[in-house]
């Protein structure tokens, strides 16, 4: 069983980078999902960003609009990694963000994610 660990939320301020880590612990292989999800106070949980992948290949990446020209995810095969390189943070960027993983290509929703992490908290201040 895959076992996900996030890392790299921190408090900055609004026009400031973070990068999110998630380290996948358990082999991961054949075609699989890895997204990104926030969850503020008050909200449902929402997607980010999704990347597919084949064994040690990249077939596509997906943004939610939340995320288009700001964050960027991207996969080091090598170390078990995944990652979200935040810029221009928003105020409302401010929740709790997760990394998850399901087999094959699936939607954006949180529902077809059934391998979570533990969260990492990111603050925007104005």
């Amino acid at each position: 069983q895959v076992q996900l660990v996030e890392s790299g939320g921190g408090s900055v301020q609004a026009g400031g980078s973070l990068r999110l880590s998630c380290a996948a612990s358990g082999a991961m292989y054949g075609q699989y999902s890895m997204a990104w999800f926030r969850q503020a106070p008050g909200k449902e949980r929402e997607g980010v960003a999704r990347i597919l992948c084949e064994d040690y290949s990249v077939r596509d990446t997906y943004y939610a609009d939340s995320g288009k020209g700001r964050f960027t995810i991207s996969r080091d095969n090598a170390k078990n990694m995944l990652f979200l390189q935040m810029n221009s943070l928003k105020p409302e960027d401010t929740a709790n963000y997760y990394c998850a993983t399901a087999r094959g290509w699936v939607p954006l929703l949180a529902a077809n994610f059934h391998i979570w992490g533990q969260g990492t908290q990111v603050t925007v201040s104005s």
